[in-house]
């Protein structure tokens, strides 16, 4: 088991598994907190326990605004949006998951406003 360095608990497999899992998404794709445990503990996603999903993403140092911009510049480079249509997108539940803030961040941060 590896050792979790900010309480020295031992992770068990799956959290470690987790944990590689979510640094693998994030190297590949823009996500929000929420989409990145969906994600991982989704049954059309890797399938972890949600417990251990959440354990992973808590336990790495993300700037989820930073992948709000992300996010956004992904979207524009598939589809021409509008500001609020984009800020909608992010947004979304069913979409990316971000926060209204880093939504508002992601967009503000694009080259193209």
């Amino acid at each position: 088991m590896q050792t979790d360095d900010t309480s020295r608990i031992p992770m068990t497999v799956s959290q470690a598994n987790a944990v590689q899992a979510a640094e693998k998404y994030l190297a590949m794709s823009a996500f929000s907190r929420s989409g990145l445990i969906q994600q991982l503990s989704s049954a059309h996603g890797e399938g972890y326990p949600r417990a251990d999903a959440v354990y992973a993403v808590d336990h790495l140092s993300v700037d989820w605004n930073e992948q709000a911009v992300r996010a956004a510049k992904q979207h524009l480079a598939d589809w021409p949006f509008s500001r609020d249509d984009l800020i909608q997108r992010l947004k979304a539940r069913y979409g990316d998951g971000f926060t209204h803030d880093q939504a508002i961040y992601g967009v503000s941060n694009t080259t193209v406003w």
